[in-house]
């Protein structure tokens, strides 16, 4: 028995060998296709980051057998089956072949016994790298499955992915708890927060990987605790949005549901002080989507002008859901005194008949993106949402607006006929995370775009999976990508002990 053992483990090694030997060969003689071919997800001619997981696709056109090859500079990788799935290892070698440069695809079908190479595709590969981590909110697209939610977070250069929080943790029976928001300070975990609604409400914070939980609502004249958050990049300060939403519902429209808010203002959260002051709060203005600059010396928000009658009530506010519309502002914030400037109008949506919601400025600071639709403020529902780009120039600080406002125009390469909304920079200002609703009309999905220095998309690419034919079978929506330098580490078991005590009230500062 002892010899046997020993024989057995001196074969592992040439046994290895042999499988190894057993990989797919590209076929010898075979016909030239005219057509490339058809794969799900279409990664065609997509330009990614030089750290991202393996794309991983299905081939779609029906065939006997397959080969498929994947060729940068001196490096080759082969894949059988319909299922093209690269190792790790392997499409890493291919990323850093082909840093700069492009992964030629070749895929060969058999069919009748005669293999066909389809025209080969190209993926090309930026010197850039992308943020490591992903964190988004997975829910399904109805109206009432809220009890059913988590904060998931992803790798983005493997497959690896965790929860950050659970919000069946943290209820019991028939309670029901909603949750939301998540953001971070300069991509940082351990500066982050998310809300919680209902049961055990309230806004979780973690400040250099501490956690507590904090009640916003700090006086009876602020509309709600913070809705829409923004970390400032450089001081313990959050502004947020405090909102009054409702739904309605279409009977005839296949945009079923509306989103609406009825009151919003914006509010300051001091983390250190552990007060909330008021800082936009026009009473025939709706603001809203705060988002600080770069440098935290300007904020921007959107704003829609509307009065909300109280005899009208809700009803009024329904009938009118398409004539609300939103604008981008700013205000100047002054460091050494904490006060704000008198706000300024940087685009003017509603002289177009659109409405611009969810500013995002660059790190660079260069670009201003915001998602532009037909009317409101919940473009996730919104089919005729695009994305929409604005050259701030080099200096924001002493831009010349109305050559910002005469810069905009839409980024069309990273647009399709559906929604697209929620845009998010990389930290090194080169990619675009955004939520779409292109492939099924149904559910949000995070797609990626390279930006170019001069401010052009190039042919956006889903989130990778390790199974290539993850999305068809997957039926929850992927709702607010962020980028994230690193995991979160605080497990979702601490985060719901906490949530289930009482937290602290922020004070009020008139």
């Amino acid at each position: 028995m002892k010899n046997s053992a020993r024989y057995f483990l001196f074969l592992l090694p040439l046994l290895g060998l042999l499988l190894a030997g057993c990989g797919p060969d590209v076929p010898s003689s075979y016909a030239e296709g005219k057509e490339a071919p058809r794969i799900a997800p279409d990664y065609s001619g997509v330009t990614v980051p030089s750290n991202i997981a393996p794309l991983r696709f299905l081939v779609c056109d029906e065939a006997e057998e397959y080969v498929t090859r994947f060729r940068a500079a001196d490096t080759e990788v082969l894949c059988s089956g319909a299922a093209v799935k690269p190792g790790l290892d392997d499409w890493r070698d291919l990323l850093a072949a082909a840093k700069g440069g492009d992964i030629e695809v070749e895929v060969y079908a058999r069919r009748d016994g005669r293999w066909t190479r389809f025209r080969p595709f190209a993926v090309h590969v930026a010197e850039e790298p992308i943020d490591p981590w992903l964190s988004y909110r997975l829910i399904a697209p109805s109206y009432v499955t809220y009890e059913a939610l988590t904060i998931n977070q992803r790798d983005l250069t493997s497959f690896e992915e965790s929860e950050i929080y659970n919000n069946q943790l943290g209820v019991e029976g028939s309670d029901g708890q909603c949750i939301n928001c998540h953001a971070y300070q300069n991509y940082s975990p351990d500066n982050m927060q998310f809300h919680a609604r209902q049961t055990h409400g309230g806004t979780m914070l973690v400040v250099d990987g501490e956690l507590k939980k904090v009640d916003l609502k700090a006086d009876s004249s602020v509309i709600s605790a913070g809705v829409y958050p923004s970390w400032h990049p450089k001081e313990r300060l959050i502004a947020y949005s405090v909102n009054t939403t409702g739904q309605s519902f279409h009977t005839k429209d296949l945009q079923k549901v509306e989103v609406q808010d009825s009151h919003s203002d914006l509010i300051l959260y001091d983390v250190e002080a552990n007060t909330v002051r008021k800082i936009a709060a026009e009473p025939d203005e709706l603001e809203t989507f705060p988002w600080w600059s770069p440098e935290g010396d300007y904020l921007y928000f959107c704003s829609a002008r509307y009065h909300y009658d109280p005899e009208g009530g809700d009803r009024k506010l329904m009938d009118d859901y398409q004539t609300i519309r939103y604008n981008v502002y700013r205000m100047a914030y002054d460091h050494a005194s904490g006060a704000f400037g008198p706000r300024e109008l940087l685009f003017d949506a509603d002289s177009m008949g659109r409405s611009a919601t969810m500013p995002r400025i660059s790190p660079d600071g260069r670009w201003l993106v915001f998602a532009l639709g037909d009317y409101g403020c919940f473009h996730v529902w919104h089919k005729s949402s695009d994305l929409w780009i604005m050259d701030l120039g080099t200096d924001p600080r002493h831009s010349d607006l109305e050559a910002a406002r005469r810069s905009a125009r839409k980024l069309d390469a990273a647009c399709s006929p559906d929604v697209e909304t929620q845009p998010f920079w990389s930290s090194n200002s080169r990619w675009l995370v955004f939520s779409s609703r292109r492939d099924d009309g149904s559910y949000t999905r995070p797609y990626f775009a390279y930006i170019t220095p001069d401010g052009r998309a190039r042919k956006p690419f889903i989130l990778p999976q390790a199974d290539p034919e993850f999305y068809p079978n997957f039926y929850r929506s992927f709702n607010l990508p962020v980028f994230m330098s690193g995991p979160v580490t605080i497990s979702p078991q601490r985060f719901a002990r906490e949530l289930k005590g009482e937290g602290v009230r922020a004070a009020f500062r008139p």
